[in-house]
Parts: structure tokens; sequence; C-alpha cells
């Protein structure tokens, strides 16, 4: 999903993309337009609160996304107690995404996961308007804070728990339904209920005249359509196997041969990829891309030891959902597929992505989703 890395928390990359930077003065400018009602709202007279309301507006946006990564945190760490692996938190304009290589085993678990963000920013809210009762006497200024504190976590766990997937309440309805309908038809159904929520949210939006509640059911409406998608790709990769598509056998080339020996030799072999070997061991592999980024003056000079690609290696027998899954985790362009201690192909996303689509072709034909395919030359 991109964005700019600001910390990490339990080996949890967080990042921030630039919607959010975009977002950030447009909410505060909406939250300082609100000042006055907020500060009524909360039985303070606002003629007693110090600062600029558009600095309280600033305040307050920045709180709000504090506690969006809170919630996220919540979710990403059940996960990793459960089994599973989160690549990163991204801060988006419309809240936060937990991204996971791997989600929790059981679906039991994943639904918990769903739950936990939003309880944790219930009782957040919670501590923070009991905190404020209990510092009655205190300024205006501390009563006002945490009354928005306390507001916001309320909010933003209340909402998360309405069924509209792909939020927090419409993944608990898909966990809720996966044991009766199975994980891609629970998906598609709480997805169309994600879409109504998503319809809903743009008509009430338009009707009164709120621009960001219209923004969150684009948003709510693409995921839906998005993850009902992505569990239906999952499905029919989980059936088919990387010795299905993969490429092999992969010549090699010995590590001291240079860059544009390498090219030569593909050019005429008309291959895009060799297995590099240093003292009788693979050493990685060249690539069509890592040729190419080496400028052709220096390609005599540099040897294809320097250029070689790492590959985490898999096996035949493992499925593509796998593949997928470690390429994401490790941002490997491709991987090395091994059988019994020997090299006996690769594998490329564009690989699995072939797969996918004639898997999806096969099973219109009605003839099911898994085949075998021939291996190609790689």
């Amino acid at each position: 999903m991109g964005g700019y890395r600001i910390a990490t928390i339990r080996g949890i990359p967080i990042r921030v993309h630039i919607t959010f930077l975009i977002a950030l003065p447009l909410i505060a400018f909406g939250f300082g337009r609100a000042f006055i009602a907020a500060a009524q709202l909360a039985g303070i007279p606002p003629e007693r609160l110090s600062g600029s309301p558009w600095l309280w507006g600033l305040g307050v946006a920045v709180v709000l996304f504090a506690s969006v990564l809170v919630h996220e945190l919540a979710h990403s760490l059940y996960a990793l107690r459960t089994g599973g692996r989160v690549r990163d938190i991204t801060l988006l304009m419309v809240g936060g995404v937990s991204q996971l290589t791997e989600p929790p085993k059981k679906v039991k678990d994943e639904a918990v996961m769903a739950l936990v963000g939003p309880l944790v920013s219930l009782a957040l809210g919670v501590a923070f308007l009991v905190l404020r009762l209990a510092v009655g006497g205190a300024s205006f200024n501390l009563q006002f804070a945490l009354f928005y504190l306390g507001s916001l976590n309320l909010f933003l766990g209340l909402f998360n728990l309405l069924p509209a997937f792909p939020m927090d309440g419409g993944r608990i309805l898909r966990a809720l339904l996966s044991g009766r309908m199975g994980m891609v038809r629970a998906t598609r159904v709480a997805a169309s209920v994600g879409k109504a929520f998503a319809v809903l949210f743009a008509v009430w939006g338009f009707l009164t005249f709120n621009m960001l509640l219209v923004l969150i059911a684009f948003f709510v409406f693409i995921g839906a359509k998005g993850e009902a998608r992505s569990v239906a790709a999952k499905e029919l990769l989980g059936r088919l196997h990387v010795r299905d598509v993969m490429n092999g056998p992969v010549p090699s080339i010995p590590a001291d041969l240079s860059v544009h020996e390498a090219a030569e030799r593909m050019l005429g072999e008309r291959r895009l990829a060799y297995a590099v070997t240093g003292g009788g061991r693979p050493a990685g592999f060249v690539t069509l891309q890592s040729i190419q980024a080496v400028p052709p003056e220096r390609r005599a000079q540099v040897p294809v030891r320097e250029v070689a690609v790492q590959s985490p290696p898999i096996s035949p027998s493992d499925d593509l959902g796998k593949a997928l899954g470690i390429m994401a985790e490790t941002d490997a362009p491709l991987l090395a597929v091994v059988e019994g201690g020997v090299l006996v192909g690769l594998v490329t996303r564009e690989d699995i992505a072939r797969g996918l689509k004639l898997s999806e072709l096969k099973s219109t034909q009605g003839q099911g989703a898994a085949w075998p395919m021939r291996r190609r030359e790689a």
C-alpha cells in the first residue's frame, strides 16, 4: 500500500499514507469549525477555553489518528499472538489498515481479532470520560480534552462495529457466517451488506453535505468489492500448486561471469533468468530486470554475483497461496523451487497471475479449477 515509514512497534512498521497528510488539515478545519458546538456539548463555556479553535482542531485531528493507530495495533498484536503475520500498519485518509501476510489460522481467532480493535477503542473512550468526571474541578482545557478523547474513541469503536464489510463489524459477520457457508460465500454476503451500508453512507452524506461521510462510503464500497475478489482469488490459489506454474529446469551460469556475457547468453538462448552458482552451490538468480539495472557501459566489468537476486526456497507441492504470501512478506520478485535439496525451477508473480487467470477460465468451462499445466522454460 506504500506510505512513509514513521515508526516500528513490536516489529510492525507504522506507515503514513499520502492521503493521511491530505486529510489532516481538512479534518482539523472541520473540528475547528465545530469548536463552539463541541464545547457546548461538553458543558463547557467556549470563552473559557484558551487557544485558537483551529489549533484545537489540529490537536483533535492528530489525536483521532493516534486513536486509530491504537485501534489497529490491537488487531495486529492479537494476530501475532494467534500465529498470524503482520506486514505493516498504514494510516489512511479514512482510518487505518493492518496488512496481514498471514491471518490467524482459526476463523474464531480472526473474529476475535476483528473484535479487539473496537473493544480497545470503547474501553479507552469510557476511561477518558470517567477520568473527565473525576477531574471535574480541573481546568476547562483539561476537561474539554478528556471529553474529546473519550468521545472520539467511543465513536471509533461503535462505528467500526457496524456490519459494513470490510470494517470490523463486517469481518465479525463474515466469521459468524463462514461456519455454515464457507469463507468465499460468507465473504460475498458480508461484502453485499457492506456495499448496502456504503450506499446509505453516501446518501446520508449528500443529504447532510458531509463529504467526509461520502468519502468513507466510497472506500467501504471499494473495499468490500476488493475483499470479495481477493478471497475468491485466494480460494483458487489454494487449489493450485507451485509445480503447476513454475518455470524449470533453470540453467545455471558461474558467479564470476560478467553481466554483459550473461545478457548475451540470455539473448541467444531467449531466456529470462539463470541460476547463479559459486563454488558449486546456488548463489541466487540473475534476471532480465537485474541485468537491465546495470548501465550498459559497466556490464562488462560487473560480475553477475553482484546483481544476483536472493530467493527464498519453496517446494513444488506448496500451494500458490503460500508462495504469494512469502513473496509479499519478503518482497521477493521470484522464489526458488527446491525439491530434495535440488533446484528444480523458479516461480514469479507473473507465473502466479497467469495461473490464476487460467484457473478462472477453466472454472467457467465447468471442469474444475485445478489442472496440470505444462512447465515453460525460464
